[in-house]
């Protein structure tokens, strides 16, 4: 079992930055990719960026590329999602997770395990 607490998510102006932070508990962090979801209100969870074990491979989804940077700290177990030039299509409650297995992935059903969430609000 892992167990994932987001953090940093917060109301920022267009343009602005934020940090999320994932911090995971449970069995050794290293063996898991990780993966960062984001699911705005009325619409489907969507894939924003994973990172494999050793964080050398990373995806980004389109609508993100080149503003987010996912990396992550295996000695502090969390993973972080550093996100700027932030726009209001981004607002939604921000989704970390975990999957067994040291390869990144871009599909919501190979995660086995979810943290509650963090509502990150873009206002324009």
């Amino acid at each position: 079992q892992v167990h994932l607490v987001e953090s940093g998510g917060g109301l920022v102006q267009a343009g602005g930055s934020l940090t999320l932070s994932c911090a995971a508990s449970g069995r050794t962090f290293s063996n898991y990719a990780m993966g960062w979801f984001r699911q705005a209100p009325g619409k489907e969870r969507e894939f924003v960026a994973t990172i494999s074990w050793s964080g050398g491979t990373t995806y980004y989804a389109d609508s993100v590329k080149g503003r987010f940077t996912i990396s992550r700290d295996n000695a502090k177990n969390t993973v972080y999602l550093q996100m700027n030039s932030l726009k209001p299509e981004d607002t939604a409650v921000y989704y970390c997770a975990a999957r067994p297995s040291i390869v990144a992935a871009t599909a919501r059903v190979l995660y086995n395990y979810w943290g509650q969430g963090t509502q990150v609000t873009v206002s324009s």
